[in-house]
């Protein structure tokens, strides 16, 4: 056990998960790796709110059907997401009866929810323990900055909140993927007040913890296929690389992110690039993980992003604190003494 860092004798497999859309991450270019598309905002429910939580139980559903477990195989669920008190979550997945740990990482709420999973089937704690988030453009706009109805101009820093979501599951045995090590982050903040540049204020933090990564394994970005951001969009991405190369970190070489990978940004109207808790766990579900099951992919560092701010504190002119949690996942579960 590194100070922040716990790196697996054992590392748990990643059993099943789940990838849910809109109609918008539909039209992106990894639209087909979405598991379930819904046309409808509503989710056939009477309100967006409603609406998001029928993802999630989408999300649950299919991920367990998937491998042919039932809730009953299922020892711990632990969510999140965006709204007030995580009701998203709570209404999506409180007819399941499972036992239930509430997380809020803001959109960091995947690499968090996967990093508790991890560490309780890997401690013996949990046979199967899955993690599920969501996010909606319209319940996380009309709660973080402005109604719907009021048509503000939205400036070219501002991210769309992607409808979307994720579940999955990790157990003690299975096959790839393995869940090699985490990284616990840290809360950072740089003084970013403008709540339209989540990625400027969001990029430190995810440099911290990758750099801490680094510190505590003697790893380099060097051994991984990909360094996977959760939605740090245009602005956050470039600020993330350009913290590494003054450190003589090389994150640019090795970057993605999700934010910039859910929507084609030439044909699709999204400024900055995609954000929201569903944004990293869709991408996550949907593309990292069938192709580090393939072997197409041999080791990614999953870090998402979270920016932990309320509308109320941010008005009173206060800063945007942020966080970024770490997982190592490789198709294979290797020599994990380091």
């Amino acid at each position: 056990m590194h100070k922040a860092t716990t790196i697996f004798r054992k590392p748990p497999s990643v059993v099943t998960w789940a990838a849910v859309g809109g109609k918008k991450e539909n039209e992106g270019p990894y639209g087909d790796r979405f598991d379930k598309i819904n046309d409808d905002p509503y989710f056939t429910r009477a309100t967006y709110e409603e609406g998001e939580s029928q993802l999630q139980k989408q999300a649950v559903r299919i991920a367990l059907e998937k491998v042919g477990m039932k809730e009953s195989d299922v020892d711990v669920l632990i969510g999140g997401d965006l709204l007030n008190q995580c009701v998203g979550t709570t209404y999506g997945v409180r007819d399941y009866g499972l036992p239930f740990l509430g997380i809020y990482s803001a959109c960091s709420t995947m690499s968090e929810g996967l990093l508790l999973a991890s560490m309780l089937a890997a401690g013996g704690f949990a046979d199967t323990a899955m993690a599920v988030t969501s996010s909606h453009f319209c319940t996380a706009e009309r709660q973080y900055r402005m109604p719907l109805s009021y048509g503000g101009q939205r400036p070219p820093t501002a991210q769309h909140t992607a409808t979307a979501g994720g579940a999955l599951a990790v157990s003690p045995e299975g096959e790839a993927p393995y869940v090699r090590g985490v990284t616990i982050g840290r809360i950072v903040d740089m003084g970013v007040t403008d709540a339209n540049n989540m990625g400027a204020a969001m990029a430190p933090a995810a440099y911290s913890t990758i750099r801490e990564f680094f510190a505590d394994t003697g790893m380099s970005a060097s051994m991984f296929d990909h360094i996977v951001t959760g939605d740090l969009g245009k602005v956050g991405s470039r600020v993330l690389c350009e913290m590494g190369e003054r450190e003589g970190i090389d994150i640019r070489s090795r970057h993605l992110d999700c934010g910039l990978m859910i929507y084609d940004s030439e044909a699709q109207d999204v400024h900055a690039g995609g954000s929201g808790c569903g944004c990293a766990a869709g991408m996550l579900c949907g593309y990292f993980l069938p192709e580090l099951k393939s072997g197409r992919l041999k080791n990614i560092l999953f870090a998402a992003t979270g920016a932990l701010l309320s509308p109320t504190v941010n008005q009173q002119g206060e800063s945007i604190p942020s966080v970024s949690h770490l997982v190592w996942l490789s198709s294979d579960k290797g020599d994990s003494e380091i």
